[in-house]
């Protein structure tokens, strides 16, 4: 009855241990991720920004013509917003305000050669979509140095004389150096690109038919501090087919542990119906039934750790008695004959069994009173994964 009990036990718990494997180590896929929440992997970039500013009015001319000379290079701030919705696509919002130089005067004018060209103040914001090349083409993982690019477009308004709206379109190359998990520098070279009227001034010059000469040009450099908020980074998407076939194996072990139990219980129910011996003996009777019985603990293919811990339940209750009967215990090892050479599968045997008698020492039982066989590989359990075990039974 005691085994009939057991039996009904362990099957009212399967669906709890099938549950609970749910939070054991998996293994994962190296290239693949699990997919953010909403919250997790924002950014927030400041910096200051240092860029140069080429009006329509110059494409041309001789004069003054290279947007790099200090007299047209001018300092600004930016903001930026941003989120990274996979490892390698996100999307910013960025704000900058600046200040810019006009070219308003006639070319042949001491004023202009001086570089006395006055300033405006300009403020812009835009959407751009992002591109990290780093991920890309490397795969994800953390890094010290991320570079990624950029385009986008939105509006930008001059704040001098009748505050000039116009569109705005740019694009450029983002770095982001990682400090820790949490901040980084923020690294980037932008162009943006807007409409003439821009700076305040229309092309008073028509004198070349390419269509640059109708837009205002900006070359910009930023550099920054920036936080990452929520979770930072990704999971390796775990691998189903692995965790699948470990719960295949498992689920083998389970139901061949079932089949054991239900054939000792049957075999121990025939022995009481027939014996016939006084009842001073029936302490002797149970030393007798103990020495029937054994215990199974499975394990994964090509592998010499115990697959479950739930085998070892029975294999307490053997170590238990044996403990208090000075009795000696044998632990036989078996392999799959289907899988791996002789050779190999006589080795994977007999560290399946040590493995076991590891687990039986933890258990109190003094290793001089174990015994280990290793049988090499079998078939004589269908299917073909239960014998991928290791027997344990007293001597």
């Amino acid at each position: 009855m005691k085994k009939l009990m057991m039996l009904l036990a362990f099957c009212g718990v399967a669906s709890f241990a099938v549950a609970q494997d749910a939070n054991e180590s998996y293994p994962t896929l190296k290239h693949r991720i699990v997919t953010n929440g909403f919250w997790d992997n924002w950014f927030i970039d400041v910096a200051g920004t240092h860029l140069s500013f080429y009006s329509d009015q110059e494409h041309g001319h001789g004069l003054n013509k290279n947007p790099f000379w200090p007299g047209r290079r001018s300092w600004g701030g930016e903001l930026s917003v941003g989120k990274w919705a996979t490892p390698v696509l996100g999307l910013r919002v960025k704000a900058q305000a600046a200040w810019g130089t006009q070219v308003n005067m006639d070319w042949d004018d001491p004023a202009y050669v001086s570089g006395s060209n006055p300033t405006f103040n300009q403020v812009n914001l835009s959407l751009q979509p992002m591109l990290n090349l780093t991920n890309l083409f490397g795969g994800y993982k953390p890094r010290v140095w991320d570079i990624s690019l950029y385009g986008g477009f939105g509006t930008i308004c001059n704040f001098e004389g009748d505050n000039n709206w116009s569109m705005l379109g740019t694009v450029g190359v983002y770095n982001t150096i990682n400090i820790t998990k949490r901040f980084h520098i923020a690294w980037d070279m932008y162009l943006n690109m807007s409409e003439d009227m821009m700076d305040g001034i229309a092309d008073k010059h028509k004198h070349s038919p390419r269509i640059v000469k109708t837009r205002d040009v900006q070359f910009g450099v930023a550099l920054g501090l920036g936080v990452n908020l929520g979770k930072v980074g990704w999971d390796n998407a775990p691998d189903m087919d692995a965790i699948l076939a470990n719960h295949r194996a498992q689920l083998d072990a389970l139901n061949n542990s079932i089949s054991d139990l239900e054939a000792e219980n049957a075999a121990l129910k025939n022995k009481i119906a027939n014996h016939k011996c006084p009842e001073a003996k029936e302490k002797v009777v149970t030393v007798t039934e103990f020495q029937a019985t054994s215990a199974s603990v499975f394990f994964n293919i090509n592998k010499s750790t115990i697959a479950s811990k739930k085998d070892l339940v029975n294999v307490k209750e053997l170590a238990e008695f044996a403990k208090a009967h000075d009795k000696k215990i044998v632990v036989t090892g078996y392999a799959d004959s289907k899988t791996g050479s002789a050779a190999y599968n006589q080795t994977l045997s007999e560290k399946r069994a040590e493995a076991v008698k590891q687990a039986l020492v933890d258990m109190g039982v003094s290793a001089s009173n174990i015994e280990t066989v290793g049988q090499g590989g079998v078939a004589d359990l269908n299917p073909y994964s239960y014998n991928r075990r290791a027997v344990v039974s007293l001597k």
